[in-house]
């Protein structure tokens, strides 16, 4: 190893320690701090978010497009997912930059301390890049992420490797309850929406390396981008690192993508039944709930919290558990997209009991949908919400997360500032009015899975 080499990577070392002890002083801070979002967009049509955060000598940032799994073809379902991770198998030789294997991109990231990579959710195609901020780091980083971004290698080789390590790794799912009652949930509550496409062997076996490239060209394009930036830059940098990461996408011209069907409510109850040999019966019952730009987000999110949410203290817990043992957990939730993504619940139970569980989960979403929470569980989860507010933004990464969260779904810019006043104001009446309107009891879906009869 050469001395220069050696002394880079003491450099890297000290950085990474200095960073690590400024992350612990930097979640000290106050919570409650406004979170200054600058806002504007860049020359190639891409929207930037930026927070500064100089405390820290880091970066984060996600590039956000529209080219989720909700993009996918139901002919070829896993596309998005499959796309994503061979944007880390290689890149191909580029503006005087050579070709790297995926061993030897790694590798090069190793070298700099840094991170890129790409994932794909429901909704959105995202890439995501973390660097110290040393500016020779930090360019070389940016180089890195902009050489991959655009000139990926789409190895056929790689992709028939990890094709078939993805359908045995989808087979050996196939053998878990709990992966039978996920799949058989969302075919029931999504319908033909895209929401509910799974990857099966025929999907999988469908795509090609040639879909891929067609499917990175179609939405990974700056005009379709959101770039959400956390670190110790300035509006400068944030716009000269953008400039370099975007000018590494193809132009071309940005035509709108075809709109998607929303959701469909359900007409009418429905029950799966599952037979499987286990020792717990797997449990699921739901419906499409809402989009995440529902006017009733807040009541919804405190109101779950006393439902399902909050763990041991939710009132499922204290009925199905504690009172009757008929479950070690039991749980809901709302899942918001950009279309209406679906309210669960879900246990595991003794196949014997499983009946009994099912009864007794209806029957307390039944009550709280048309009575709603008590004020005492309504000031518990209040203050329980508020007071963890500061551990929804205590990193970097956290922060990120809701910033880009803000960009995706045209928030206010002062979300973060505003959202414990937004807790602080729901009362009962504002939960019990929410629940009534969004959910059905009586035309719920429910999917059991080794349950005795």
């Amino acid at each position: 190893m050469t001395s220069t080499r050696f002394q880079s990577m003491i450099r890297r070392a000290r950085s990474a320690s200095l960073a690590a002890s400024l992350l612990v002083l930097n979640v000290l801070l106050p919570a409650q701090a406004a979170i200054p979002i600058q806002h504007w967009t860049h020359a190639s049509g891409a929207r930037i978010y930026l927070v500064p955060s100089p405390s820290i000598p880091m970066l984060d940032v996600q590039i956000n497009f529209d080219g989720g799994s909700r993009r996918d073809p139901l002919s070829r379902a896993g596309l998005a997912d499959a796309t994503a991770a061979m944007l880390s198998a290689g890149v191909a030789a580029h503006g005087g930059q050579p070709a790297l294997d995926e061993n030897r991109l790694s590798e090069a990231w190793v070298d700099l301390g840094a991170q890129f990579g790409a994932d794909a959710s429901s909704d959105r195609f995202s890439l995501s890049l973390r660097s110290l901020t040393e500016p020779d780091l930090l360019q070389r980083a940016v180089a890195l992420a902009a050489h991959q971004l655009a000139a990926p290698a789409w190895p056929e080789a790689v992709w028939q490797r990890d094709r078939e390590r993805t359908l045995a790794a989808l087979k050996e799912a196939g053998n878990r309850p709990a992966t039978q009652a996920g799949r058989a949930f969302a075919r029931a509550v999504y319908g033909n929406h895209p929401y509910g496409f799974e990857p099966d062997a025929a999907s999988l076996n469908a795509i090609t390396v040639a879909d891929m490239r067609s499917f990175y060209r179609r939405h990974v394009a700056a005009c379709r981008a959101q770039v959400s930036l956390v670190g110790a830059i300035d509006r400068a940098q944030a716009d000269r690192i953008v400039e370099q990461l975007m000018a590494a996408v193809k132009p071309h011209a940005c035509q709108p993508l075809p709109p998607l069907p929303e959701v469909a409510a359900l007409e009418r109850a429905a029950e799966v039944r599952l037979p499987f040999e286990a020792a717990q019966a797997q449990v699921l019952i739901g419906q499409p709930g809402v989009p995440r730009n529902d006017p009733d987000h807040f009541p919804l999110l405190v109101g779950n919290y006393i439902l399902g949410g909050g763990g041991f203290v939710s009132r499922l817990t204290t009925e199905v558990r504690e009172k009757r043992g008929l479950s070690y957990s039991v749980y809901s939730y709302f899942s918001p997209g950009l279309h209406a993504g679906a309210f669960q619940l879900g246990l595991s139970t003794r196949p014997d009991q499983a009946e009994q569980a099912v009864g007794v989960a209806r029957q307390v979403v039944q009550q709280f949908v048309e009575q709603g929470p008590t004020e005492v569980e309504l000031q518990a989860a209040k203050d329980f919400l508020i007071n963890g507010f500061a551990l929804r933004i205590d990193s970097n990464r956290k922060l990120l997360d809701n910033v880009s969260n803000i960009a995706w779904h045209g928030l206010p810019l002062d979300y973060l500032d505003t959202w414990t006043d937004q807790v602080q104001k729901i009362g009962v009446n504002d939960i019990r009015r929410a629940f009534s309107r969004v959910l059905q009891p009586h035309r719920m879906v429910t999917v059991l899975v080794g349950a005795k009869p």
